[in-house]
C-alpha cells in the first residue's frame, strides 16, 4: 500500500513522522517558524558540495562523472572542442550499451577504440564491453558515502549506497570536465517512507513500481529529491536496496537519497571499500516538503503494462481482468502506431490464463546478484517448454557472473532452459532480445517506452513490454509462459553469501586517473564526426513547427528512437537522420525544407518570405509537445533537432529538467505556453527580437503566425544568465570557446 502526504512533514530522530497538520504531537521539538530542512541527508550532501555559497541557488561540484558507449564519445568531442586538458575527477566509461553490431561493420567497436584512448590521453577509467553495465560498475567501485556523481544516464541512482546520484545530459558532464558547475534552485525534498517487510515473492521492482503507479502522473515528486527512512528498511538487503533506488528516476525525481547502516558498511567492506563509509543519518529533527508512505508488507507482486512504468497493476489484477485492461492497451497502441498496425493481446488470454512471449532479467535493475539467485531457486531446473516462451538472463557484472556461476544458480537456470549472457544494457532500450511482431515481453529492465523494444510501427511491427519483478518472471517462465506472481507458488530459497572477486576489474579495467597522457591520439572511426557549426542565435527567429504532437507526454525515446539507432550516436548528422522516425515520419523532411530556405536566405536568394524581410531572421524549426521530455537523459534528443535548424520547443511543460537543460545547452529556446496554440505542421511562427529579450533578462515574447492574423505569448521562466548566455552563443560549445 502506497500513500500520499501533501502536506510538509518531519522526521524526528530518523523515526517518527509528524505531520505539519499535527505538529501540535511533537512537543517543543518543532518550533514554530524554524526552519528545518537542513537536518535532510539531502540538503547536508548539497551544501557540502556547493560553491556558490548562496543554499537557494546550489552550483555543484561532483566527485565523480561516469558515461556509456551511448554518450561519451560526444561529451568529449565537445569538451575537447571547449579546451579539455585533462579529466579533472575520476570519469568511469562503460561500454554497455552499444556492446553489440547491431548495424554491421565497425561502429560501435569503433567508439569503445575512441574511449579507450580518451581515458589514456585524459586520464579516465575505461571499462571493457560486457565487463559490467554502468551502474553496477559505479555502485561497486566509485560509490561513497556522502559523495555525488554525475552521470550521462537517466539511471544515475546511488542513493542506497548514501551517494547522490544525477543523471543529466552530456553537456552538463562537460561542464564538470571543464571546471564549471551544475547550477539547479533548492530542490524540494520528499521523504519515502518505508515500514514493513515484503512478503515471499516480493521483489524490489514490486515494491517501487506501486510507488511510480502513485506519484508519476500527477507529478507528486517531479523534480525533488527522494529521501528515505522508515523501520522497513533494515529489513531489506542491498540488493533489494539498490532495486529500489535505481528505478526511482521512472518517478520523475531529481534523485535520491537514504540514510547508512551496517547493512551498506558491509556493503563495501565485501568490495574492498570499507573506507569509503560513513554513516549517513537525518538530524534530530529534518522537514520534508511532502511524504510518499509506503508498507511493504501489504505490496503484491507488479506489473507495468505497455506503454509506461506508470501504468501499473498488481499481477493478479491483469490475470482477473484482463479483457477489460488489454482493450484499453490495444486501443493506445493503435493511437501510437497512427492506426498504421495494432498491438492484439487478447489473443494472449487462453483459457483463463494469460500467455506471454518472452521474459528477460537484466540490466541495472534486474541483473542483480539476488534478483537471478531467486530466480535459479525457483527454476529449480525444471524447464521453460520448448514452445513460445523463451527466458534470457543477463547478470549486470562479469563480479556478479562469476559469484552466480561459483553458487550454482547459473547451472540451474541454464538447466532450466534459460539463455545466460554477459552485462548489457541492450534489452532496456531496444538493441537486444528484440521480441517478434505482436508478442509481450515481461521484463525486469528499466522502461517500457512504445518501440523502445525495438519495434518499428511505420514498418507495420509492433511489440509490447510489461515490467516485472525477476521473481514473478521466473514463475511465470515455471510455467511456460502462463503469467504468475511469485507469491503463487512455493520455492526454497537460495541461500548464498556474495563474494566479490575483485580481480575481474584489476586485470581488465584500465584505471588512468591521474595519469593523462598527451602524447596519445584520440583514435578515430569512420563514424565519429564533429559536430557541425552552429551560429549564434539571430535578431528574429521564422520557425516552421515540424512537429505537432498531441501527447500527454513525449518521450525522448520518440524524439530519438533507440534501439540500432544508438550505433549512430557518434555521427551528429547521420543519427539525426531518425529524429522522431517512429512518431512522425514527416519531421524531417519539414525540417529539411526549412533548412533549405535558410540556405537561400544565407545566400542572398531570398530576400523575403511569407510577407516578412529577412534580414537578421534565421528561418529554421521547432516542435510543439505538451509535456516533452520523459525518459532517458540523452542529450541526442535535443542535439538532433538542433543539426536539423531546430531553434526552439514549445510546450506547456517539460517532463523532466534534464531535457530542458538538454535544450538550453545546445542553444534552443525551451518557451512554455498557458494553452497549446492553435498551428498545423508546416505552420511557421514569427518571434521578432528574440536576442534583445534574451539580453535584456526579459521572460516572455509576442510571436505571430504568418497567414492566421494569430498572436502566441511564448513564456521563459526561470532561465538564469548563464543559461541566456549559452543561447545567445548558440549552444554550449560556442559558450566556451567565447570564453577562452
Amino acid at each position: 500500500m502506497v500513500d500520499l502526504v501533501n502536506e510538509k512533514v518531519y522526521l524526528i530522530k530518523g523515526k517518527t513522522v509528524v505531520r505539519a497538520s499535527e505538529r501540535i504531537k511533537a512537543g517543543d521539538l518543532i518550533k514554530p517558524g524554524t526552519d528545518y530542512s537542513s537536518g535532510t541527508l539531502t540538503h547536508a550532501i548539497l551544501e557540502a558540495h556547493n560553491v556558490s555559497g548562496d543554499a537557494e541557488k546550489p552550483r555543484i561540484r561532483f566527485d565523480a562523472l561516469a558515461s556509456h558507449d551511448i554518450t561519451y564519445v560526444g561529451i568529449i568531442q565537445t569538451a575537447k572542442a571547449g579546451g579539455l586538458s585533462e579529466f579533472p575527477v575520476p570519469y568511469v566509461l562503460t561500454n554497455c550499451h552499444n556492446s553489440l553490431c547491431a548495424v554491421g561493420g565497425t561502429i560501435n567497436e569503433d567508439d569503445h577504440a575512441f574511449g579507450l584512448s580518451a581515458a589514456r590521453k585524459y586520464g579516465g577509467i575505461y571499462v571493457p564491453a560486457h565487463l559490467a553495465v554502468i551502474h553496477q560498475y559505479v555502485r561497486e567501485m566509485m560509490t561513497g558515502c556522502g559523495r555525488m556523481i554525475l552521470g550521462s544516464d537517466s539511471h544515475t541512482r546511488y542513493g542506497a549506497l548514501g551517494t547522490m546520484g544525477f543523471g543529466e545530459g552530456g553537456p552538463e558532464l562537460v561542464k564538470q570536465l571543464l571546471g564549471r558547475t551544475y547550477d539547479l534552485g533548492r530542490p524540494g525534498v520528499c521523504l519515502v517512507y518505508l515500514k514493513g517487510s515484503p512478503k515471499k515473492g516480493v521483489g524490489p521492482h514490486d515494491v517501487v513500481l506501486s510507488i511510480i503507479g502513485k506519484v508519476f502522473k500527477s507529478g507528486f515528486v517531479k523534480n525533488m529529491v527522494l529521501e528515505f527512512a522508515g523501520p522497513g528498511i533494515s529489513g531489506l538487503s542491498m540488493d533489494f536496496r539498490n532495486g529500489i533506488d535505481v528505478m526511482t528516476t521512472e518517478t520523475a525525481c531529481l534523485s535520491s537519497i537514504w540514510p547508512t547502516d551496517e547493512a551498506v558498511r558491509d556493503y563495501y567492506r565485501i568490495h574492498g571499500r570499507e573506507a569509503d563509509f560513513k554513516v549517513l543519518e537525518q538530524g534530530d529533527v529534518a522537514e520534508y516538503d511532502r511524504m510518499v508512505e509506503v508498507d511493504m508488507s501489504l505490496t503484491e507482486p507488479m506489473m507495468a503494462l505497455p506503454f509506461h512504468p506508470a501504468n501499473t497493476y498488481t499481477v493478479r489484477e491483469v490475470i482477473d481482468n484482463a479483457q477489460d485492461i488489454f482493450s484499453g492497451i490495444q486501443k493506445e497502441a493503435l493511437e501510437i502506431s497512427g492506426g498504421r498496425t495494432e498491438f492484439v493481446l487478447m489473443d494472449k488470454i487462453r483459457d483463463g490464463n494469460i500467455m506471454v512471449d518472452q521474459g528477460i532479467i537484466a540490466g541495472c535493475a534486474g541483473g542483480t546478484y539476488e534478483n537471478i539467485l531467486d530466480a535459479a531457486a525457483i527454476m529449480n531446473g525444471n524447464g521453460t517448454g520448448n514452445g513460445d516462451f523463451s527466458l534470457s538472463v543477463y547478470p549486470q557484472s562479469q563480479p556478479v557472473y562469476f559469484a552466480l556461476n561459483k553458487a550454482g544458480a547459473v547451472n540451474r537456470l541454464m538447466s532450466s532452459g534459460a539463455i545466460i549472457k554477459t552485462a548489457f544494457c541492450g534489452p532496456c532500450f531496444g538493441a537486444g532480445d528484440v521480441p517478434a511482431n505482436n508478442s509481450l515481453s515481461i521484463r525486469h529492465t528499466t522502461r517500457n517506452f512504445p518501440s523502445r523494444e525495438g519495434s518499428k510501427p511505420g514498418d507495420g511491427q509492433m511489440a509490447g513490454v510489461a515490467l516485472m519483478d525477476a521473481r514473478s518472471i521466473a514463475a511465470t517462465a515455471l510455467n511456460g509462459g502462463r503469467l504468475t506472481p511469485a507469491t503463487e507458488i512455493d520455492f526454497d530459497v537460495f541461500d548464498a553469501a556474495y563474494e566479490f572477486n575483485a580481480g575481474i576489474y584489476k586485470n581488465r579495467v584500465y584505471y588512468g586517473f591521474k595519469k593523462k597522457d598527451d602524447s596519445v591520439n584520440l583514435k578515430y572511426g569512420p563514424n565519429i564526426k564533429d559536430w557541425p557549426a552552429i551560429e549564434p542565435l539571430q535578431d528574429n527567429l521564422l520557425l516552421m513547427a515540424a512537429a505537432v504532437i498531441d501527447d500527454e507526454v513525449t518521450t525522448t525515446d520518440e524524439l530519438i528512437p533507440s534501439g540500432e539507432t544508438s550505433s549512430y550516436r557518434s555521427d551528429p548528422l547521420r543519427l539525426a537522420e531518425f529524429t522522431l522516425s517512429r512518431k512522425d515520419p514527416d519531421y524531417v523532411p519539414r525540417t529539411r525544407s526549412a533548412m533549405d530556405l535558410e540556405e537561400a536566405r544565407k545566400n542572398g536568394k531570398l530576400e523575403e518570405f511569407m510577407g516578412i524581410k529577412l534580414g537578421k531572421t534565421k528561418i529554421g524549426s521547432l516542435i510543439y509537445a505538451n509535456k516533452p521530455g520523459d525518459g532517458s537523459a540523452r542529450e541526442q534528443a535535443a542535439s538532433s533537432q538542433k543539426v536539423l535548424g531546430g531553434q526552439a520547443n514549445i510546450a506547456k511543460e517539460y517532463a523532466t529538467k534534464r531535457y530542458r537543460s538538454n535544450l538550453v545547452n545546445w542553444g534552443m529556446l525551451p518557451f512554455i505556453v498557458a494553452e497549446k496554440p492553435d498551428i498545423a505542421p508546416g505552420d511557421y511562427i514569427y518571434i521578432e527580437g528574440i536576442r534583445g529579450v534574451i539580453e535584456s533578462g526579459r521572460d516572455r515574447v509576442k510571436a505571430t503566425v504568418p497567414g492566421k492574423n494569430m498572436t502566441i505569448e511564448l513564456l521563459l521562466p526561470d532561465l538564469t544568465p548563464g543559461e541566456r548566455k549559452i543561447i545567445l552563443d548558440g549552444c554550449l560549445m560556442n559558450y566556451y570557446r567565447n570564453i577562452k
